[in-house]
């Protein structure tokens, strides 16, 4: 089976930046308002449209609530988690690549 440019785009650990999230939830939300407010692109998995793809947040971030969020494959958690990375100042060398 060959891989199409989505196919790559949407692989785990292809962004800097990726969000498993739901639409009506509030936290999502709040993440994508603290990342679209500094500027930062990120890749959001929709479980809502892609509900199957909860198996593999669950795998990554051996976590099952919504969202989470990687930087460069590493997961930081939640909102809270990034808000708070954001207050002590640490999210924006993690945004940094190398």
């Amino acid at each position: 089976m060959s891989l199409t440019a989505k196919d790559v785009a949407d692989s785990p650990g292809s962004h800097v930046v990726e969000i498993y999230a739901k639409t009506f939830c509030w936290y999502c939300r709040a993440a994508r308002r603290l990342l679209d407010a500094k500027g930062v692109q990120y890749h959001e998995i929709n479980l809502g449209k892609e509900p199957a793809r909860r198996v593999e947040m669950i795998e990554r971030s051996l976590a099952a609530t919504v969202p989470q969020i990687f930087i460069h494959g590493q997961c930081i958690g939640g909102y809270d988690e990034l808000k708070a990375l954001e207050e002590k100042g640490l999210l924006d060398p993690m945004l940094k690549v190398g």
